[in-house]
């Protein structure tokens, strides 16, 4: 946008229209951080203070809400503490704490912070709790579990999204969570069994593998159907049987790999 000039018409004019067009140029880019800014802290505050405030508020406001209220003291907590602004691209995180999923990048997307908790809750987590999850994006659903269980093996087809949820995930000090690039379709049959499975992505049937490496009188969440028409689904394995309880209808973005080879074979 702004062009040194460089036209020899007189060495004074070029230094000072040189100089008006840098000062021009900081002060646009000094008003457009300010803008930015200004969506996430008002005056007086830092960014850090900022941000722990607008965690409070989703809380309240988003997972308190009247008719969508989340009840696990443990869950709010951890949702009260982990700062899902670290695990957005930084032009997002003036909206990290709206109640919206944004996009992460690779076509994927982070939930809304109110569909992060619900999921979370009904997994019912429990302190020596290991946890599958199918789908780490970024890693901010990872790091909410890693709060509350003992171990969290998480899978993430996209490479480069698993990199970067690593090594966020490192930074902040979430070591009980074990990231791995691959196809979560066939779990992680070596960690297995689980306490619980949290699915991150939908496919248009329960893996039978997921099935297969659930706890007796484990929980898997998953969201189940096609694209524009999914259910959450809460599955509870009693005695060899899975239970199946529809929660909610959903939006996720598709689970790829496996799970899209065999829905293309059969239609």
């Amino acid at each position: 946008m702004w062009r040194t000039v460089t036209r020899p018409a007189s060495g004074v004019l070029v230094r000072v229209l040189n100089a008006r067009l840098a000062q021009g140029a900081l002060i646009l880019a000094s008003a457009l951080g300010v803008v930015c800014d200004a969506r996430v802290h008002g005056k007086g505050e830092t960014t850090a203070d900022a941000y722990s405030a607008a965690r409070t508020r989703m809380v309240r406001e988003q997972l308190q809400a009247p008719g969508r209220s989340i009840c696990d003291a443990a869950v709010l907590d951890a949702m009260a503490t982990v700062p899902r602004d670290e695990f957005v691209p930084e032009a997002e995180r003036p909206h990290a704490y709206e109640d919206r999923p944004l996009p992460i990048g690779f076509g994927q997307t982070i939930s809304q912070p109110f569909i992060v908790a619900s999921m979370t809750e009904q997994i019912a987590p429990e302190k020596t709790a290991r946890v599958l999850e199918i789908g780490t994006g970024s890693g901010y659903q990872a790091a909410i579990l890693a709060k509350l269980v003992a171990d969290v093996y998480s899978i993430e087809i996209i490479e480069p999204l698993a990199q970067w949820a690593e090594a966020t995930l490192r930074r902040l000090g979430f070591d009980n969570v074990h990231v791995r690039a691959g196809d979560g379709y066939a779990g992680w049959p070596e960690a297995a069994p689980f306490d619980a499975i949290i699915v991150t992505c939908a496919p248009d049937h329960v893996p039978q593998p997921l099935v297969d490496q659930l706890k007796e009188g484990g929980r898997m969440i998953i969201p189940v159907g096609e694209r524009g028409k999914q259910s959450l689904v809460r599955l509870e394995k009693r005695n060899g049987r899975v239970m199946q309880t529809a929660i909610l209808s959903v939006r996720f973005v598709p689970m790829t790999g496996t799970a899209e080879q065999r829905h293309n074979q059969r239609h």
